[in-house]
């Protein structure tokens, strides 16, 4: 019995440490140094929670910009990839399908369709893309809103993100912030 001891009280202590003082610790530090993202980065409007700024949303209407495809249906408890492989003929035909439906609905832009516009986020929930991927859906915004190219510019301009100062990372636009900012405008 003497030899059971010391592993017995290792062990409590050490499930007291890991199991019930760190998590808290961790917890209370982020929510006193990280309180947005700590609460899920919740984008509110007129009091209303419309969403958060982490996690991609479907906006299906042309009047909005559309974020990349998700395997999961931009369901949070459903997050992940499609797992199919750049062989698959599954994948090839789903390809073929989103670039048909994306050039359909932007006939007045390029032929190249971004490809962050066909291809699912590893976790399904991306809710970023990049401008350049934004600037291609401008002209069929522009036209469902009766808005300028150029004013959808500066507004994409205004929404773009980019990495903090010596951190690496490419410039990117969160699409929630952005069909939120667009609709502001034309309430104003």
């Amino acid at each position: 019995m003497a030899i059971l001891r010391p592993a017995i009280m290792t062990l409590l202590l050490l499930t007291i440490v890991t199991g019930g003082l760190y998590p808290l610790a961790t917890t209370l530090l982020g929510q006193w140094w990280f309180p947005a993202q700590a609460g899920g980065s919740l984008i509110t409007r007129d009091g209303e929670v419309r969403g958060s700024a982490l996690i991609g949303q479907p906006f299906h209407q042309a009047r909005y910009f559309q974020g990349r495809p998700s395997a999961g249906s931009s369901d949070p408890m459903a997050s992940g990839g499609s797992n199919l492989a750049p062989g698959n003929p599954e994948l090839d035909k789903q390809f073929a399908e989103r670039i048909a439906a994306l050039r359909a609905a932007n006939p007045e832009s390029s032929r190249q369709v971004p490809v962050e516009l066909l291809t699912a986020s590893g976790s399904g929930l991306d809710g970023q893309l990049s401008p350049a991927a934004v600037a291609w859906q401008i002209p069929r915004v522009a036209r469902e809103r009766g808005l300028t190219a150029e004013q959808l510019s500066r507004l994409v301009a205004a929404n773009t993100e980019t990495p903090l100062p010596g951190f690496p990372g490419l410039p990117v636009v969160n699409i929630l912030k952005l069909n939120l900012a667009l609709d502001a405008l034309r309430s104003k």
